[in-house]
Order: C-alpha cells, then sequence, then structure tokens
C-alpha cells in the first residue's frame, strides 16, 4: 500500500502539468467551428457561395457543386485554389442550416457567386487546401474543351493537367521574370523557303500555323528552340511537347544553349514529383515563360501563349493512356484556337492528320526544295524480299550482299545503325516450306527460339517445351525466322564482323548517344541512340515487311516513320551515307522512303482514307464492354443522323504473360466493340451523345460499365 500511495503522490503534479497544457492550447486556438462541419459558422458577407469543382471522375458527376463559405475562409477560398469538401450527404442529414456527412474529397474553387440556384441546405467548405492559384480560367477552360471532345469528365482531365501538391514547394518563392530576349537569327530556318517568314511572323506576335517536314539530321532541336525564342521576344510563351524524355533532353540542352539559364524549364516524369511541381509552379506564376516536356506538359500553364510545337505526333507516347485519353496533337491545336498562339507541327514524317490539316487550309506547309532534300538526305537502296531467297549471304549471315557491302563500307568511316522490328532473340518462328506460323500444341501461342537453348522451342503465351514440332498444314519439320530479334540479330552480325564491337539498344537498356568510332549499333525502332559527330555512316532497316504487314491501318504511315527517324541519323549522301531497307521496292512506302517525300505518302493515305470514310476525314468512337452493355449503350444514345455502327466485333483476349494494356478485357471476360462513324462536323455531337448516355447508365446503375475511346489510334 505504501508503494502504491508514493506513485500516486509522484504522478499528481504530472496530470495537473498536462491538464495546464491541454488548457494553454485551447485558449492559444482560434475559436472556431470544426473545420469539416461549420457548424452553425457565420458566411462570408460577400460571394458566400462557392462553385466548387469536386475531384470525382465519373461522368454523370460532371458539373459544378455549390458549398457555403465560412468567414474565416472568406479571404482564402479565391478561385483556382484547392479545397476539401463533404461529398454525398443526403439531404435528411442537416443540422444548424448546414448540410453534413459524406465524405471528404478535394476539388478546385471555380467561382464565387452571390447565391445558389440550389434550394436546399448548402454543406460549407471544409478547409481550403492551398492559397495558391492553380487552376486558372484558360486552363479551365481548356480542360472543359477537352473533356467535352473525348467524351470524358472535367475532373479526369483535371488529374492529368494539374500535378499533385507538395506544402513545401508551394512554400518556396518562384524567381521573377527574365527581360525579353531578342528576337533570333533564322539560323537553320534559312534551309526552308518559309523557314524565316515564319519565324518573323511568331517574332511579331501573329498566330501562323504550320505543318514542318524537317530535314534529316540534327539540326531540328535548335529549329525548335528559335520558334520558342522567337515567341519570348515577342513576350509571349512558348510550348513545345516531344514524345520522350532523350528527345526532351536535346531540345532542352539547345534551349539552354539558345537563351541561356532560367529562361525555360523541363517537364519529364524523370525529373521526380517534387521538382517538377516547383518546375510548374514556376510556369504557373508566369516566372517562366517557356516550357519543353513530354505528354504530360500538353497542359502547362503558360502565361500569354504565343506558340504551341508538337514534334513527331505519330509517336504513340503522344496519346494519353488515362481517361478520356486525349491525344497531344489535338490538346495543342485547342489551346492554338482559344489562346490564339502559333502551332507547329513538325517531324521527319508526316502523319495524315497533318495532311489534313495543311489539305482543309488550317496549316500551311513548311518543307525544303527539293534539290537540298536530295543532297542532306542519305542515299536509299532496297532489297526485296525476292532478291533476299536468292541471296545466299542472307541466309548464312541474316544479312544481304547488298547489307553486308553497305555495313562493311561504312565501318570504314564510323558506326553502322542497325534497325531490327522486335527485340529478344527469336521472337518468332515459321515453317520453312509454307510460312505458317509456328504454334503451340497445347495453347496455340507462337513458339519461340530463346538463347542459350541449343535450339529448344518453346511457347511464348504458356511456356511449354515443344519438342517434334511438324506443320500442321504441309507437314514440314523445318522451321525459318519469321522475325529475328535485336539480339540474335547482334550475335550473328558479331560473328559476321568479329572485329567491331556490337552495341544494343532497345526497351530494357536505350543508349542516348554512341562515339564516333566504327561499331554496329543494333536497336528496336523508336531506341536509336544519336552517333556523335556527323551521324551514322549508313544504316541497316531490317525485315521491313514485320512493320508493313502489321493489321493496322496505319501500318504503312508508321512503317515510314520508323524508317525515317533511324535514316534522318545517317549522314548525307555527299558525305557518302547510305540506307538499305529489306522490303518490297514497288510498295508505297517504300517509295516514299526513297524519294524522302513523307508529304506526299501521307496526302496519298489521306485520299485513301477519305474514299474509304476512315478517319481523320470522318470522326469515330469505340465502344467496347461486355456485349449486352454495348448494345444497350448504342441503343440508349442519340447518335447523329447518318451514324453508322460498325461491328461489333469480338475483341481478342490479351496473350497469356503480356501485362494488360489500357483496353484489353479483364481475364476471362469476352468483350466485343463496335466502332460508330459520323460525318466531318459531327464529332461533338458523337462525343455528347456517347457521354450523356454513359452518365445515364452510371447514373441508374444498370448493367455493366464499358469503355469509351473517341478517335481510338487503332481501328484495325
Amino acid at each position: 500500500m505504501s508503494s502504491e500511495n508514493g506513485r500516486s503522490e509522484r504522478e499528481a503534479p504530472e496530470v495537473e502539468q498536462l491538464a495546464l497544457i491541454r488548457e494553454s492550447v485551447r485558449k492559444a486556438k482560434v475559436p472556431r467551428a470544426k473545420p469539416r462541419t461549420w457548424r452553425g459558422a457565420v458566411l462570408a458577407k460577400e460571394l458566400p457561395v462557392a462553385r466548387v469543382l469536386v475531384d470525382k471522375g465519373p461522368v454523370h458527376l460532371d458539373r459544378l457543386w455549390d458549398y457555403a463559405v465560412p468567414a474565416e475562409l472568406d479571404a482564402e477560398a479565391r478561385p483556382g485554389v484547392r479545397v476539401r469538401v463533404r461529398f454525398g450527404a443526403g439531404t435528411r442529414n442537416v443540422r444548424g442550416g448546414r448540410r453534413e456527412g459524406g465524405g471528404l474529397l478535394d476539388g478546385f474553387i471555380v467561382e464565387r457567386v452571390a447565391e445558389s440556384e440550389y434550394q436546399g441546405p448548402l454543406a460549407a467548405l471544409a478547409q481550403v487546401l492551398s492559397p495558391e492559384p492553380v487552376l486558372s480560367p484558360a486552363l479551365l477552360g481548356l480542360c472543359r474543351s477537352v473533356a467535352d471532345r473525348y467524351a470524358g469528365s472535367l475532373a479526369d482531365v483535371l488529374q492529368l493537367a494539374v500535378p499533385p501538391r507538395h506544402a513545401r514547394i508551394e512554400a518556396e518563392p518562384s524567381p521573377g521574370p527574365a527581360p525579353r530576349p531578342a528576337a533570333p537569327e533564322p539560323g537553320g530556318w534559312a534551309r526552308y523557303p518559309t523557314g524565316p517568314a515564319y519565324l518573323q511572323a511568331v517574332a511579331r506576335g501573329d498566330a501562323p500555323r504550320a505543318v514542318w517536314t524537317a530535314l534529316p539530321g540534327p539540326h531540328w532541336p535548335g529549329e525548335l528552340a528559335r520558334a520558342a525564342a522567337a515567341a519570348l521576344s515577342a513576350g509571349r510563351g512558348a510550348l513545345i511537347v516531344v514524345p520522350d524524355g532523350r528527345t526532351a533532353a536535346r531540345v532542352d540542352a539547345a534551349l539552354g544553349e539558345l537563351l541561356g539559364a532560367g529562361r525555360h524549364v523541363l517537364l519529364t516524369a524523370d525529373t521526380g514529383p517534387e521538382e517538377r511541381y516547383r518546375r510548374w509552379l514556376a510556369v504557373s506564376r508566369g516566372a517562366v515563360r517557356a516550357v519543353v516536356g513530354t505528354r504530360a506538359a500538353m497542359f502547362a500553364p503558360v502565361r500569354d501563349l504565343g506558340l504551341v510545337a508538337i514534334w513527331d505526333d505519330g509517336d504513340s507516347s503522344h496519346s494519353e493512356p488515362h481517361a478520356p485519353q486525349p491525344h497531344t496533337r489535338e490538346v495543342l491545336l485547342l489551346r492554338a484556337a482559344h489562346e490564339k498562339a502559333a502551332f507547329l507541327l513538325g517531324g521527319f514524317g508526316c502523319t495524315v492528320e497533318a495532311a489534313q490539316l495543311v489539305e482543309t487550309g488550317w496549316a500551311l506547309p513548311l518543307a525544303a526544295a527539293r534539290e537540298r532534300i536530295r543532297v542532306t538526305a542519305p542515299r536509299i537502296r532496297t532489297v526485296g524480299e525476292a532478291d533476299e531467297a536468292r541471296d545466299a549471304a542472307a541466309r548464312a549471315a541474316r544479312l544481304p550482299t547488298v547489307a553486308w557491302e553497305v555495313a562493311r563500307e561504312g565501318l570504314k568511316h564510323g558506326p553502322v545503325l542497325v534497325q531490327v522490328p522486335r527485340r529478344g532473340y527469336v521472337p518468332r518462328l515459321a515453317c520453312e516450306r509454307c510460312r505458317e506460323p509456328a504454334r503451340c500444341a497445347h495453347c496455340a501461342g507462337p513458339l519461340e527460339a530463346r538463347a542459350g537453348d541449343d535450339g529448344l522451342l518453346h511457347c511464348g503465351w504458356c511456356g511449354q517445351e515443344a519438342r517434334d514440332w511438324h506443320c500442321g498444314e504441309c507437314g514440314g519439320f523445318r522451321l525459318r525466322a519469321q522475325v529475328v530479334g535485336a539480339r540474335r540479330t547482334a550475335e550473328e552480325l558479331g560473328r559476321a564482323f568479329p572485329a567491331v564491337p556490337v552495341r544494343t539498344s532497345g526497351r530494357d537498356h536505350i543508349l542516348d548517344s554512341v562515339p564516333d568510332r566504327p561499331a554496329l549499333v543494333v536497336c528496336t525502332p523508336g531506341a536509336e541512340p544519336v552517333a556523335e559527330g556527323a551521324g551514322y555512316a549508313a544504316a541497316l532497316l531490317l525485315d521491313g515487311w514485320a512493320l508493313l504487314g502489321r493489321p493496322d491501318l496505319r501500318a504503312g504511315e508508321e512503317a515510314l516513320r520508323r524508317w525515317l527517324g533511324a535514316a534522318a541519323l545517317v549522314r548525307g549522301q555527299e558525305a557518302g551515307g547510305t540506307v538499305v531497307v529489306v522490303a518490297e521496292p514497288t510498295l508505297r512506302p517504300v517509295q516514299a522512303l526513297v524519294r524522302w517525300d513523307p508529304a506526299g505518302h501521307a496526302v496519298r493515305e489521306l485520299a485513301d482514307r477519305a474514299e474509304l470514310g476512315f478517319p481523320p476525314v470522318s470522326r469515330m468512337a469505340a465502344v467496347s464492354g461486355p456485349p449486352d452493355a454495348v448494345a444497350e449503350l448504342i441503343a440508349m444514345a442519340e447518335l447523329p443522323e447518318g451514324a453508322d455502327v460498325l461491328g461489333p466485333v469480338p475483341l481478342p483476349p490479351p496473350p497469356p504473360g503480356r501485362p494488360r494494356r489500357a483496353g484489353d478485357p479483364p481475364p476471362g471476360e469476352h468483350w466485343e466493340r463496335a466502332l460508330l462513324r459520323v460525318r466531318p462536323g459531327q464529332g461533338a455531337a458523337l462525343a455528347a451523345a456517347l457521354k450523356t448516355a454513359q452518365a445515364i447508365r452510371l447514373a441508374r446503375r444498370e448493367g455493366e460499365p464499358v469503355r469509351l475511346r473517341v478517335d481510338p489510334p487503332d481501328i484495325g
């Protein structure tokens, strides 16, 4: 007992001290209602209602919601700031004239108004998360237009446009804006007849629009930088969007060399979330007026935008995989129209969408004269499949004789680029006699030969070993490589040129650059490193039929784009640069490569699309999901007059072992896809009809959800 009494006497002062501390803390706080309910709190005297965009994605909730503004939040609750609100409370849960309950969600204040159109009790703002106005009226209008065009919700678009908040970064001040630079000299733009005039128009503050077919070589980053500098010299901002981080780094270096430090920022995922938010805030605050970045930078809030530019719009990286899946090109077209900015679409190739911009007169072509193209572009040589079949060297050493001779000669002067359509060892095999693809007897998956397996075959889907294979069509027992992978090609080239180093560049490890000395550089399309110095001495474009034979409407356009991207890294014809493409020489994309005429190829493709009624001449939307749900949504939608419904057709299940991509049906489910086609000018009506039908189904909770995609990039 005595020990317990002693412990109680010692604890008594500690309890009293804790009580005093709690009381002092309570007195130190500003007396106000709890921030989650604001029960009975006095409202702001002026504009006591905030219209809030709640960060909740379903399209049936795509609207603004009214909330009461407590007086203590009046100064902070400005349009554009982030707030936290209660959402989902029922009308019966009302106390003290305020609606309460529901879950806490983030949102943005869009505007403050004096009265609400809603007659019932309003919930109060729970909290102002940050006084930083991150949603400007221009950015809000752009996101609204993108949501309407792609039948999506505004909340989904804002998740793409506004990066997550970092409070510590917001507390840091941004530097002051730099003075205007002087108007740049034409530089590389002098190689194009209308290039200097375009640059001068941007420097005057005009809004010229051009589709730029760039000359091969390493000069295009500097030309993009000069276009941005011209916009800055007019006191306006510039935005350049490129497909990947490697390309962004090249443009970033060119801008830094031309403008100096502090005049632009680089927005890519490689910078990390905090640093990216710091740079985004500098742009939003007007401290920096020039931005270069990858896909997400298309929403960068550049003040007084004077130029939007996109490089290589045919690259699939420009297509956003998250809802509502907008394309960078279309977003920048909207920005150019809304903000009256100059527009520049550039690349070595030319998409049918770019050709349509020129065909309709919305943009003008910006290209070099044919005489300069002949001098700047490398020499192109072709090897057809019949020539390859008759060539013993091609069967023995993977290279046709012409390619082998070009590689041997090129290695005397510098590195040689070898483009292979697939990565890996031997991804696909076929019967040597009838060329029927070799399939697994267990699951019908494609058979593969792996490195180090001594010729054993394995299924690419289930992984089982295939012994005693024979062709089910002709009974043959011998196999040939249908497509040889990059690693296998590197191995065989190493044996053909034993004294030359062989380097590989692909998805697992992409090289940024290679030194200007003899070497064989084997890469997959899109992973070509830049050769230092004058560029590659030669390039070999192997297995061209693998790119051309894809079952897709864009197969020819995509193959030509890939070839041009690789060939542009090769020295010009005057310097002895040569490119060998292994593909049937009579095909249209191959002829366009030989002539270096991507714009002509795109114009002919556009004419074919117009005759068939395919995009971009028409507008399309894809509806995919369970068969009953697809049929129900199409029947419910009030489609524009004359709309065509193509399908539905079954969606093939994704191959086992491959990561599930956006648009793939869930494992074990049978999905169908229907394509809806409308005439030009009816795209907005089609998107609105599909969005309304989807919203009704979600609100009623009828049937299974379906996936909508406006302007699908792949339509078969």
